[in-house]
């Protein structure tokens, strides 16, 4: 049974009989099997979550080819009402991201632009139903929206769960503060949502009624809940894939370390307990997972989890990133340092090889196609840099926005998409 908090929007349509003979069926079978496999394509290029596909940031260029080469032009520019943090994301031909509006950022909305034109296409009002207090750096609309493909998931520093199809129709709300009472911040929420082998993964971390969720992305009901740290916490959720499976696990970072999570149960598989950050997420590249742990960590993620013990492959002060996550890119490893320094280093040693000190402060994280890199600054200066290799990396391109920007953007194999309160850009280099 549903909790009281969950409301339930669905549409029941009749359902019909198969008049279809065998060899009909079996020829929509195959071409069901074809269309699956464009889904698969399709979300390898689309930028459906919080840092990409893969959530470490990185659009693989073999996955989407690229017709971007610098974001040093406004293909479009939309205005946007209220605040917002959450980084667009990019579902079909559509850029999707939310806000928070009033006095009291207690009205909640989920925008939807048509990506061809930035028109917008519509847009989904909401009250509030947990509290809105945060710093005045932030906002409630501070976690990043997330799709599989059929609905928008967004969720708000209010604890407030809201699931849309793509067309702006409410599935279901659910008002997570009815359920956790002192789930809760004084300087706001900022985790986002993710997807792991069909569950909807919500990280609530906080100093008093600190969960993570498992929710059924149809219904919003639990499947599973984990009690966590009691600690203030702002990192999000990452998959990580299983070795030699096609499974995941989820990757869950607190002040106390990285807990692995089989996303079916919520059981917990693995941990490494030597602390971590709780502002900068983790990022995995093949079977490692390079974590915000005194600096950075490298750690082997196991094959079998209840038997290999953990494997620690190098360890970087010098690497050490501020606010922003670490990204990897063709077996280099970068971080972004307080003052706006970008640091290269080896993915397999750890070994810092160059530095480049960028128009700074940073936020947001970086994100990365091919050799291509884009960073935008809190002051609204998006910079592109072209990595070459081994070698100190060449500014390609800088573009003054001339508006505060606190999100991490959004990328497709076109386009940057950049967001401030009263901005949503895309970005291009034609």
């Amino acid at each position: 049974m549903a909790s009281a908090s969950t409301y339930f929007y669905r549409l029941n349509p009749m359902k019909k009989q198969n008049f279809y003979p065998a060899q009909w069926r079996l020829q929509m079978l195959v071409c069901l099997g074809l269309a699956g496999l464009s889904l698969i394509d399709a979300q390898a290029s689309e930028w459906r979550e919080f840092r990409g596909p893969d959530l470490n940031g990185v659009l693989k260029s073999e996955q989407s080819p690229s017709s971007i080469k610098k974001a040093d032009k406004i293909i479009w520019q939309a205005p946007l009402a209220g605040r917002g943090l959450s980084s667009p994301i990019l579902v079909s031909d559509g850029v999707f991201l939310t806000t928070a509006e009033g006095p009291k950022q207690n009205e909640l909305a989920v925008w939807r632009f048509d990506d061809a034109t930035g028109e917008l296409v519509w847009k989904r009002r909401f009250w509030a139903t947990g509290r809105t207090m945060c710093h005045e750096k932030t906002s409630v609309a501070a976690p990043t929206p997330a799709s599989d493909g059929e609905r928008i998931v967004a969720l708000y520093s209010s604890n407030d769960l809201i699931c849309l199809d793509l067309n702006g129709q409410v599935q279901w709300i659910r008002g997570l503060t009815q359920d956790y009472p002192n789930a809760s911040n004084s300087l706001g929420m900022s985790s986002s949502p993710i997807f792991v082998d069909g569950v909807l993964v919500v990280q609530i971390e906080n100093d008093s009624q600190s969960l993570a969720l498992g929710i059924d992305p149809s219904n919003g009901q639990n499947i599973w809940s984990l009690d966590r740290p009691k600690a203030a916490n702002w990192t999000s959720p990452i998959r990580i894939p299983q070795p030699e499976s096609d499974r995941h696990w989820i990757g869950l970072q607190s002040s106390k370390g990285i807990t692995l999570v089989e996303p079916q149960t919520g059981k917990v598989v693995w941990r490494f307990r030597d602390g971590a950050s709780t502002i900068p997420s983790s990022a995995w590249s093949g079977n490692t997972l390079y974590t915000p742990s005194n600096g950075i960590t490298a750690i082997q993620l196991p094959k079998n989890p209840s038997e290999q013990e953990l494997e620690i492959t190098w360890n970087s002060s010098r690497m050490r990133p501020a606010t922003s996550s670490p990204i990897i890119v063709d077996d280099h490893i970068f971080t972004l340092n307080s003052a706006g320094v970008l640091s290269c280093g080896e993915a397999l040693s750890g070994e810092r090889l160059w530095q480049l000190r960028l128009q700074g402060p940073f936020s947001g994280s970086p994100v990365a196609l091919g050799s291509t890199m884009f960073f935008v600054n809190e002051t609204g200066v998006a910079q592109t840099i072209q990595l070459n290799g081994s070698d100190e990396a060449t500014i390609l391109s800088e573009l003054n926005l001339g508006e505060t920007v606190l999100c991490t953007p959004a990328l497709s194999n076109e386009a940057l998409y950049v967001r401030s309160d009263s901005t949503l850009w895309k970005l291009g280099s034609r």
